[in-house]
């Protein structure tokens, strides 16, 4: 499977890059707040380098990979947990997430139901079923500093060490982060992952 593609924007449609690297050229789908992000920033003949979802798009007959691009890992994160909802496949989760990707995390997090049925795709029903099965579970990701493009995360086993990691690839420095896992730390003392740390800190940013 293809992880990450680094090389030179040789085109663009209205949703994707088409990016050649040693020879190829790959077409890479982009969400709306994705493509919004970067393009401007991306004319043809610049270099990028996108994190991948792939996947195959399976027919009765053949199945047709798809690539899926992201400026970093959490965004990709977020898009895996946003896919999990029964019924949002890639392509329609794609076409859904025209909206910073923090606000739509942001969104599930309060329960808006009214800001998620506004996006291509999600009615009523959906945005009650995305609510349901996320909410709680994302509010790491209304901390993503969108339209910046971030480090890799240090795999640790530590879980301050995990949410230090994670700020920082979210574009908080070092104080801002300690002192954010140190506030929520004082909070809820009960914390035990990284997914909970970094949840407490999101709900300590909306205060």
């Amino acid at each position: 499977m293809i992880a990450q593609i680094r090389g030179k924007i040789i085109d663009k449609t209205e949703n994707a890059f088409i990016v050649e690297t040693s020879g190829i050229a790959y077409e890479i789908l982009l969400p709306g707040a994705i493509f919004k992000a970067l393009d401007g920033g991306h004319p043809v003949g610049s270099e990028i380098s996108l994190v991948i979802y792939h996947y195959f798009q399976m027919s009765p007959s053949s199945g047709v990979p798809v690539l899926i691009g992201f400026e970093n890992a959490i965004e990709k994160e977020f898009f895996e947990k946003f896919i999990s909802v029964s019924g949002i496949g890639p392509k329609a989760a794609s076409r859904a997430l025209v909206e910073p990707l923090s606000l739509v995390a942001s969104a599930i997090d309060a329960g808006d139901a009214g800001y998620l049925k506004k996006l291509p795709g999600i009615g009523t029903r959906k945005a009650a079923e995305v609510i349901a099965k996320l909410q709680g579970k994302v509010g790491k990701y209304g901390l993503i500093r969108d339209n910046k493009v971030t480090p890799a995360i240090d795999d640790k086993k530590d879980v301050k060490a995990e949410a230090m990691a994670v700020l920082a690839q979210l574009q908080y420095n070092r104080t801002e982060a300690e002192n954010m896992v140190k506030k929520a730390m004082e909070r809820n003392p009960e914390l035990k992952t990284s997914e909970e740390l970094l949840n407490e800190v999101y709900r300590g940013s909306r205060k």
